[in-house]
């Protein structure tokens, strides 16, 4: 049996990675510093980590308690991040600190103590905005939209003619556009592992993460997905907050698949030295979404309040084109959102949240972060 080792193992999307571990004969460890921001202000172990989890309470930036995680450890999952886009452009030195100086610890003490593979999280967020086709059917990689057209409510990618661009799906050819904080802080921890782990005889597999969703994710965070946020606000008995005008398309994917995705990469030969999009393959914009949840919570009265504003940092559409996942890991995704989404309303029942989502819309608005 392998023994695997997950940084930020007691998180949202760690603690799923870790049943698909065990359900696989792998021995498991977690890595985690219980950060309030997502485990509330007297943090514990959860209860939804499976006992049979090692738990050592530590942080990633901190070569001792990496040093003594890594013992007798085979391969590595590294999910311990700071995640927000709106937040990471105003705590840019935490940002920068927690997720780039924690993959550079990990690696330090990976030099001495290396491992067979490792497995990083990286993001969508990477590449700005997706792949565009203009209307002579050629592929565009657009500039980012600019602030005087933001400011008249122009929420569309355009051409240098001012033509409006259809979104296509995003594969992993396209080179980042890193529009925010937190994006710059996920490509700095794909690249280290990619371009550092060979060197130490180590293999390491990048995977783009698009926006998970699920059980566990942290309700009472406002700067996690966009699900968690909206929940959040009808558990509240307070309609979600929408930027822009919701017509902004994303591709959602299930926690179960990302985690089936990790093993997946853990597992294939192939994989060694690549990246890959993981996702859903299907785009939904982000009124859809919101209006399906209402429905499922039966929340439909809360309509979805439109702000019509722009949030430094976020970009229009994106979604991914999953082919290079489905040839070389044999990944398909196998939890519809429909699924998905009644299985995230079953486990929101007798869940209390506290809806802090107005004070971080304030917060920003204050910093001249929204337009």
């Amino acid at each position: 049996m392998k023994k695997a080792l997950i940084t930020g193992g007691a998180g949202f999307v760690g603690s799923h990675v870790a049943d698909e571990l065990l359900k696989h004969g792998y021995v498991v460890r977690a890595l985690d510093n219980l950060s309030e921001q997502v485990h509330g202000p007297n943090p514990r172990r959860p209860e939804y980590l499976d006992p049979e989890v090692e738990l050592m309470v530590g942080d990633v930036r901190d070569p001792a308690a990496v040093e003594e995680a890594l013992e007798d450890i085979d391969v590595v999952f590294h999910l311990a991040a700071a995640v927000g886009v709106g937040q990471s452009m105003y705590q840019i030195a935490e940002y920068t600190e927690c997720n780039g100086m924690g993959t550079a610890v990990l690696l330090e003490v990976l030099m001495n103590r290396p491992v067979e593979r490792l497995v990083v999280a990286s993001s969508m967020s990477i590449y700005g905005e997706g792949f565009y086709r203009d209307r002579n059917g050629r592929i565009i990689s657009p500039n980012e939209r600019q602030i005087p057209q933001l400011k008249v409510r122009d929420w569309e990618v355009r051409n240098a003619a001012g033509e409006a661009l259809q979104p296509i799906p995003t594969d992993e050819t396209k080179c980042p556009a890193l529009p925010s904080v937190y994006a710059i802080s996920k490509y700095h921890q794909e690249r280290l592992c990619l371009s550092v782990c060979p060197a130490y005889g180590i293999e390491a597999v990048g995977l783009r993460f698009f926006n998970i969703y699920g059980s566990r994710q942290a309700l009472s965070n406002p700067y996690t997905g966009v699900l968690a946020i909206f929940a959040s606000r009808f558990l509240n008995n307070k309609p979600p907050l929408i930027n822009e005008d919701g017509r902004q398309q994303r591709d959602f994917v299930s926690v179960h698949d990302i985690a089936r995705a990790c093993r997946l990469a853990m597992e294939e030969p192939a994989a060694a030295g690549q990246v890959f999009n993981i996702g859903s393959g299907r785009p939904f914009s982000i009124l859809e979404i919101a209006e399906q949840m209402a429905r499922l919570l039966d929340k439909e009265d809360l309509e979805p309040k439109i702000v019509g504003k722009y949030r430094v940092g976020d970009i229009r559409n994106c979604f991914a084109d999953i082919s290079r996942a489905r040839r070389v890991l044999g990944y398909k995704p196998q939890v519809t959102l429909e699924q998905g989404l009644e299985d995230l309303a079953e486990w929101l029942e007798g869940q209390i949240p506290v809806d802090q989502v107005d004070a971080a819309q304030e917060e920003l608005e204050a910093r001249g972060l929204t337009v």
